[in-house]
C-alpha cells in the first residue's frame, strides 16, 4: 500500500483505573485512506483506547493529533465535530424515540426553527442517511424500541456515516451483525476509505482483520506489542503477539468419539413459537447438542423457547421427571440455565457488582431465615470468580467496567454457582478473543465430562463442529438436518442444509 499523509496519531497514551493500568505508553499512527486494525485479548485495553479516541473518557497522559492539530476532546460531541465517530459493540441507540431522532441525536437544531423541530425534514434526512448505507426496510418514523438488535445497529451505522467522519471507529461491531449486516458495514468502511478518511477497525476475528485491514496494532495487557503492515500479517504471528503464549490452532475438544448416555433430560415435541415451526428434539445427559443455521433461521428463538422465555403456540418443552417447562423462573428452579446472545441486556446486571451477578440465581441457597448471609454470598462469588479467572480488582467491581470476555465469564459463573444441570448457551463466545474462547471451551468440555447437558447455539460453524456431539441445522424455523460427531463433519455439509 502506498504511504499517505498521517490522518490520526497517538503518542504515549496512558490510562489507569485505580491500581489497574489499562493503557501504558500506547502509540499508533493511522494514514489517510486506510483501514487500521486494532486487536488484542479481552482486557488488553482496546475498548479503553477507542473510548478515549471517541471522547468518551480522557487519558491520564499522552497526546492525540488529527493531522498536525492537537486533539483533546471534552466529550463525544466535540469528537464528532472534529470528524471522529464511533460505532460501539453493544447497543448504542436511545430508547423511546424514533429512528430519525436517533440518527440526528444532538443535531436537532439543524431542523429547528423557533424552537420547534420540523419532523418532516428530520424524517427525510434520516431516510437519506439510511439510503446512503443501502438500507430501505427501516422507516425513519419507527420507534427504535420496535427494531431488532441488528436493525438498531444499522441505525447507528447510518448515524456515524452521516457525520462524514475523517476517522470512523468500529468497535467489534461485526459480532452483533448477521452476514447481510456485515456487508452493510464493510461497504460503509469502503466509502470512508475511498473518501480519503480512515477506519479504526477493532475485531477479535483474525481472519476478518487480515482481510479488511491495511495495517494493524496489537495490544496486550494495555501495552503495545506490535504495529504491522499488511505484508507482515500472519495468523500465528498475530496470535502470539496478542496472547504472549502458545495456543493450539485446534483448541476445541480433542476426542472424536461421542460419550453420551441414552438418558433424555430435555425434550421438545412439535414446538411452534415465534421464529420456529414444529421443532422436535431430544437432549441427552452428558451431551453437547449444537444448533446452527443462517441468520433468522430460528435458532436463537428456539433457545429462548426451551428456557421458557418464549411461550409456544403449539407443542411444548419437557424436562425429564419434572414436566412441562412453564416459564424462565420454573426453568431456573429446575436446573436449567440460559446464556443469551445479547449479554449486556439479557444475561447480566451491568450496573451491579460481579458478586451481585454471580449470586443472583442462588439467593435461596445463600440465605437463612429470609436474610442473605454475607459470608455465604462472598464465598460463593469468590469461588467462581477465581475458578473462571475473571480479570478484575475484586468481586465488588461493577460489571459495566469489565471487558466483554470477563463479562461472559461472570455470566457463566452465576450458573455454575447455581449448579445447573442443563446449560443453554446462545453464542457464548460472541465478541470474545481466542484466549478466552479456549478457556470457555475447556469449561464446556469439563461440564460435559461431569454429566451436565449443553445446548450450544452458534453462528460459527467451526465451533459447532469442534465442540458438539451432535448438530441440528435449522432452516426457516424447521430442523433441516442432523449430524453426528463421528461422521467427519465439515462446514460444507452443514452449509448444504442451511442454504
Amino acid at each position: 500500500m502506498k504511504e499517505t499523509q498521517v490522518l490520526f496519531r497517538v503518542e504515549k497514551l496512558n490510562k489507569s483505573f485505580g491500581a489497574t493500568k489499562a493503557l501504558q505508553e500506547v502509540e499508533l499512527v493511522i494514514h489517510g485512506g486506510e483501514v487500521h486494525g486494532l486487536i488484542g485479548e479481552n482486557g488488553s485495553g482496546k475498548s479503553t483506547f477507542s473510548s478515549i479516541c471517541a471522547g468518551i473518557q480522557p487519558p491520564d497522559s499522552g497526546m492525540m493529533y488529527i493531522g498536525q492539530d492537537s486533539y483533546q476532546p471534552s466529550g463525544t460531541i466535540e469528537a464528532v465535530d472534529r470528524g471522529i465517530s464511533m460505532i460501539v459493540q453493544e447497543q448504542g441507540t436511545i430508547g423511546g424515540i424514533t429512528v430519525a431522532a436517533n440518527v440526528f441525536f444532538g443535531k436537532e437544531a439543524m431542523f429547528s426553527r423557533g424552537g420547534l423541530v420540523n419532523i418532516k425534514q428530520l424524517n427525510c434526512a434520516a431516510a437519506e442517511a439510511l439510503e446512503k448505507i443501502g438500507v430501505s426496510h427501516i422507516k425513519p418514523d419507527q420507534i427504535i424500541d420496535g427494531l431488532t438488535f441488528e436493525d438498531r445497529k444499522l441505525v447507528e451505522i447510518a448515524r456515524a456515516l452521516y457525520t462524514n467522519p475523517c476517522l470512523l471507529i468500529v468497535d467489534e461491531t461485526t459480532t452483533a451483525l448477521t452476514l447481510s449486516g456485515r456487508d452493510v458495514l464493510y461497504r460503509v468502511m469502503e466509502q470512508v476509505k475511498i473518501g480519503g478518511g480512515s477506519v479504526l477497525f477493532i475485531s477479535h476475528d483474525i481472519e476478518e482483520i487480515m482481510e479488511k485491514c491495511d495495517s494493524l496494532t496489537v495490544l496486550r495487557d494495555g501495552t503495545l506489542t506490535a504495529n504491522l503492515r499488511k505484508e507482515e500479517f500472519a495468523e500465528e504471528t498475530i496470535k502470539q503477539l496478542m496472547i504472549g503464549r502458545d495456543i493450539s490452532k485446534h483448541y476445541y475438544r480433542s476426542d472424536e468419539k461421542v460419550k453420551v448416555c441414552s438418558e433424555v433430560v430435555l425434550e421438545a415435541e412439535s414446538m411452534t413459537a415465534s421464529g420456529i415451526n414444529g421443532v422436535s428434539l431430544k437432549l441427552h445427559k452428558g451431551e453437547i447438542l449444537g444448533i446452527g443455521g443462517l441468520s433468522d433461521c430460528g435458532m436463537h428463538e428456539l433457545g429462548k423457547a426451551l428456557f421458557g422465555l418464549i411461550k409456544p403456540k403449539q407443542g411444548e418443552a419437557r424436562l425429564s421427571g419434572s414436566g412441562r417447562v412453564e416459564n424462565a423462573a420454573w426453568a431456573v428452579r429446575h436446573g436449567i440455565a440460559y446464556v443469551s446472545k445479547n449479554r449486556d441486556r439479557e444475561s447480566m446486571m451491568t450496573v451491579c457488582s460481579i458478586k451481585d451477578n454471580i449470586c443472583l440465581p442462588s439467593l435461596k441457597e445463600i440465605s437463612r431465615g429470609g436474610l442473605i448471609s454475607k459470608k455465604r454470598e462472598t464465598l460463593l462469588a469468590q469461588k467462581w470468580y477465581e475458578f473462571l479467572k475473571v480479570k478484575a480488582l475484586s468481586v465488588n467491581q461493577y460489571c459495566n467496567t469489565l471487558s466483554g470476555g470477563n463479562k461472559q465469564k461472570v455470566v457463566l459463573a452465576k450458573w455454575l454457582g447455581k449448579g445447573s444441570e442443563i446449560m443453554i448457551l446462545d453464542c457464548p463466545t460472541r465478541g470474545i478473543d481466542i484466549g478466552t474462547k479456549a478457556s470457555i471451551y475447556k469449561i464446556i468440555e469439563q461440564l460435559k465430562n461431569e454429566g451436565k447437558s449443553i445446548i450450544l447455539i452458534s453462528e460459527e460453524l467451526a465451533e459447532l463442529i469442534g465442540m458438539s456431539d451432535r448438530v441440528l441445522v435449522l432452516k426457516n424455523g424447521r430442523i433441516s438436518g442432523e449430524f453426528f460427531r463421528e461422521e467427519q463433519l465439515t462446514e460444507a455439509k452443514l452449509l448444504e442444509k442451511m442454504i
